[in-house]
C-alpha cells in the first residue's frame, strides 16, 4: 500500500500498518485509519520517533475499537504505562499530548471519509476494501480534523493518592473518588457499576460451571 503523500517519516506508512496488524490481529479499515491518526498526530507535536518519547507522548483515546491498537502499536503507548488513557466518549478521535513541551492536537476522523472511501478505491465492490484502500490514500484533509488543544487540569497531573470507599471499602487510586454527601466513594459505588455480585457460587472460581440450561432451569425454580 502507497503512503499518504507529504509526510515526513521515520518508518514508511506500510510498514507502521504491519506493525499495527501484527499487534490487533487482522487489517480493517481502523487499523488504517488508527495508524493515520497517530501519525498525523505526531507530526503535529514534531514526534519524529513517537516510541522513544517514554512518559513524554500521552495519547487520550476516545474510543475502544481497533483503531486504538493501531495507535498503540505506532506510538508505545499503553495503559499499563499511564500514557495511553481511554475517555469513553464513543468517538474515532485521540488526542497526542507532548507532555515535554505541553503542546497537544486532537485528530478526529471524518464522518464523511466513510461516503468517499469508493472513490479512492475504484473496482473495490466490498465496502470495507475500500476503506482500507482508500484511508491509505486519502488526503488528510479529507480524512481527519486536526485541532491544537490545551488539556484540562487534572486529567495529567492526577493526585498518587490512594483512598478507601466509605461503602465497599476498596481503594481508589490518583483521584477517581466521587466524594458525596461527606462520603468518600468509588465510581462503582457512587454510579453504578457494570457488574453486580452473584447470589449463587455456581460458576464461582474454584467451581464448576453448570451447563447453560441448567443455570436457567435453577433461575426460575422457587425455593420451597
Amino acid at each position: 500500500m502507497p503512503s499518504p503523500r507529504g509526510w515526513p517519516e521515520v518508518k514508511p506508512f506500510g510498514e507502521l500498518l504491519r506493525e499495527a496488524v501484527a499487534f490487533h490481529g487482522h487489517l480493517c479499515p481502523g487499523q488504517v485509519l488508527g495508524v493515520r491518526m497517530a501519525m498525523a498526530g505526531c507530526r503535529a507535536l514534531g514526534v519524529a520517533e513517537p516510541k522513544g518519547m517514554g512518559k513524554n507522548l500521552v495519547v487520550f483515546v476516545e474510543i475502544d475499537r481497533c483503531a486504538t491498537d493501531a495507535i498503540q502499536a505506532v506510538t508505545g503507548c499503553s495503559l499499563g504505562k499511564r500514557t495511553l488513557k481511554h475517555v469513553d466518549y464513543g468517538k474515532m478521535a485521540a488526542t497526542f499530548v507532548n507532555v515535554a513541551t505541553g503542546e497537544a492536537v486532537r485528530v478526529a476522523a471524518r464522518d464523511d471519509a466513510r461516503e468517499r472511501a469508493s472513490g479512492y478505491a475504484p473496482g473495490v465492490s466490498d465496502p470495507r476494501e475500500a476503506q482500507v484502500v482508500a484511508y491509505g490514500v486519502m488526503p488528510e484533509p479529507e480524512l481527519l480534523r486536526l485541532t491544537p488543544v490545551l488539556i484540562q487540569p487534572g486529567w495529567l497531573d492526577r493526585r498518587r493518592v490512594r483512598v478507601p470507599c466509605s461503602l465497599c471499602g476498596e481503594g481508589v487510586n490518583y483521584g477517581r473518588e466521587v466524594v458525596s454527601d461527606g462520603l468518600t466513594l468509588c465510581r462503582s459505588c457512587a454510579a453504578g457499576a457494570y457488574y453486580v455480585p452473584r447470589t449463587d457460587t455456581q460458576g464461582a472460581i474454584g467451581t464448576s460451571v453448570a451447563p447453560p440450561g441448567a443455570l436457567v432451569h435453577s433461575a426460575q425454580r422457587s425455593d420451597p
